[in-house]
């Protein structure tokens, strides 16, 4: 999208139709900004401590991108099915740099990890440059951290700002009102404009994980003995020189701490005494509380533990129903929600077009599609037509 090896000030839009450029990619400076709101508790962090940091968030921003990724969004256009479809050809392929099935990864990936997603459209016919009927040719993921909403009098939103390293470009909407961006978020109950992720739902439970990790890493540095202190016990008072004590607290250092160390024997002498001052991993039932939190983390996102390997969760009986409750549960809807979402956007730049997502596609899905049909079946009062139509299938 960007060309970073032209100077700005010497940028100029071509007119050419076999080239086509975002319009984020050159960067105009503004003197006057949207509102800079960006996501809650900071981004960046989120992303580095959670998706970053955290294997399970990880899996679950990955499971959920790829499970979505993969259900194909199939166009109708007057009711009927068409792959020929000029949407259903930018859907495939929506930029020279991407396939169909990876940018609607980053698409879902976005969404959570930043509860916001943007698309932008591009193209002669989609920026009003053109003689068209406004069809986009190009459809571009955004960085979601790099997007500020301008709203405008009413509220809502009049335009888009992408920044990046202090240079931003504003992105309005055309003379006929449409939005050239698409902004998909996650319900957030107190925010106008901005998505609620669950990457930031599940940020204490990321903490304790992560915590749990490093603690654990440290115990395994110490030879996995807990700290504790050695106490002088002599009598009548009687301390330690300065050179005594530096002389025992580097025999410590060098003898007994390290994983080098593991194993070796402490010779106590002279009243000293070993005094824990930490729980054990056993007192703090270690293991329990981190797979406690790693199922905090898991639901956040809407992914059955026993997908992740998580032990400990017997929700569901065995590894097929914990997988169609995933599906069921988060991955459909999510794609659901994103065929409705650019069905509404994309609807008046390609008339009489709706987009659907092909569920019938889905392998982990199949077993419920076969219960329904042998339901279906064993109904004789129904018509064959009338089962299509409940089946969900057309003609």
């Amino acid at each position: 999208m960007f060309d970073w090896r032209r100077p700005l000030a010497g940028r100029r839009r071509t007119a050419v139709p076999e080239t086509k450029e975002s319009r984020s990619g050159p960067l105009i400076a503004f003197s006057h900004g949207g509102r800079a709101r960006w996501t809650p508790r900071d981004y960046a962090h989120l992303a580095s401590e959670g998706f970053g940091k955290n294997a399970v968030a990880y899996r679950c921003v990955r499971m959920i991108a790829e499970a979505g990724a993969s259900v194909p969004l199939a166009v109708f256009a007057d009711g009927a099915r068409t792959d020929d479809h000029p949407l259903a050809r930018l859907l495939a392929k929506p930029n020279p740099e991407q396939s169909g099935a990876e940018w609607l990864e980053g698409l879902y990936g976005a969404l959570q990890t930043a509860g916001n997603a943007y698309v932008e459209a591009c193209g002669a016919e989609a920026t009003g440059d053109g003689d068209g009927d406004g069809a986009p040719d190009e459809l571009w993921a955004l960085r979601p951290d790099r997007m500020k909403v301008v709203p405008g009098r009413a509220g809502w939103p009049e335009g888009y700002e992408y920044s990046v390293d202090g240079r931003s470009v504003r992105i309005g909407r055309q003379s006929d009102g449409w939005m050239p961006v698409m902004h998909l978020k996650l319900f957030h109950p107190t925010d106008d404009h901005y998505g609620f992720s669950p990457l930031e739902a599940a940020a204490f439970a990321i903490d304790v994980h992560n915590a749990s990790g490093a603690w654990n890493k440290a115990l395994l540095d110490n030879a996995a003995r807990p700290s504790g202190a050695l106490v002088y016990g002599a009598k009548d008072g009687e301390r330690l020189t300065g050179e005594q004590f530096e002389a025992l607290r580097a025999q410590v250092g060098e003898s007994h701490a390290g994983t080098a160390n593991a194993g070796r024997p402490m010779i106590l002498e002279g009243g000293l005494d070993w005094k824990p001052m930490s729980w054990t991993p056993a007192d703090m039932d270690f293991i329990a509380g981190k797979h406690a939190a790693a199922r905090e983390i898991a639901l956040a996102f809407g992914v059955p533990p026993q997908l992740l390997g998580i032990p400990g969760d017997a929700t569901y009986a065995n590894y097929r129903e914990a997988n169609a409750a995933f599906w069921r549960g988060t991955v459909v809807p999510l794609v659901r929600k994103t065929a409705g979402a650019l069905t509404g956007w994309l609807g008046g730049r390609f008339a009489g077009v709706k987009i659907e997502p092909d569920l019938e596609a889905v392998p982990a899905l199949q077993p419920e599609r076969d219960a329904l049909w042998a339901r279906l079946s064993a109904a004789g009062f129904l018509t064959d037509a009338e089962r299509r139509q409940m089946a969900g299938v057309e003609g």
